[in-house]
């Protein structure tokens, strides 16, 4: 995808409606229907930012998944607010947008969930974790890595299963 395709995109009110339901929706699910201690959150809070990341793009998933960590963390907080988290929220979008919006082939949506997880779950929002909280950086790895060993084949299933879904769904504009 060329970088004026990612950036030249037009916010028709439709699209901007249907960010705002997703990155809702990633609220709920993210804060009230997933499990979380401290240092590890599993849940499927990664659902509306993949289904805005094969629907539209990564700019626009990375609209919802900032919009939504940023809300989410000002009106439900589960502990301090740190930008640090949004920064990772976004970044862990556009890789999204990148590998699904044109196609979802099981090796792409294998390299995204792969490369998300681990490098912006498990290295930077661990690095961002042990700022926060003052906790050695080392000392956090195990138990995340417990957390990506069973994110990661839930999330390809999961994001397979929305591929499959999503391509049944018309996409056509509505004539209003």
């Amino acid at each position: 995808m060329s970088m004026s395709k990612i950036f030249n995109t037009k916010f028709d009110t439709r699209t901007i409606v249907i960010l705002g339901l997703l990155a809702a929706i990633q609220i709920v699910l993210s804060r009230f229907l997933s499990f979380s201690v401290w240092n590890m959150k599993i849940g499927f809070g990664f659902v509306p930012v993949v289904i805005a990341a094969m629907m539209f793009g990564p700019l626009q998933a990375a609209i919802v998944g900032g919009v939504s960590d940023f809300l989410g963390a000002i009106l439900f907080p589960i502990g301090p607010y740190f930008p640090g988290f949004t920064l990772t929220a976004c970044l862990t979008a556009i890789l999204f947008g990148l590998f699904l919006r044109e196609r979802q082939t099981l090796v792409r949506v294998a390299g995204a969930v792969v490369l998300t997880q681990l490098i912006c779950s498990l290295l930077i929002n661990t690095y961002w974790i042990s700022l926060v909280y003052g906790a050695p950086f080392i000392s956090l790895i195990p138990p995340r890595l417990i957390q990506t060993a069973i994110l990661v084949p839930v999330q390809i299933a999961t994001t397979m299963v929305l591929a499959k879904a999503l391509k049944s769904i018309p996409m056509k504009r509505a004539i209003v």
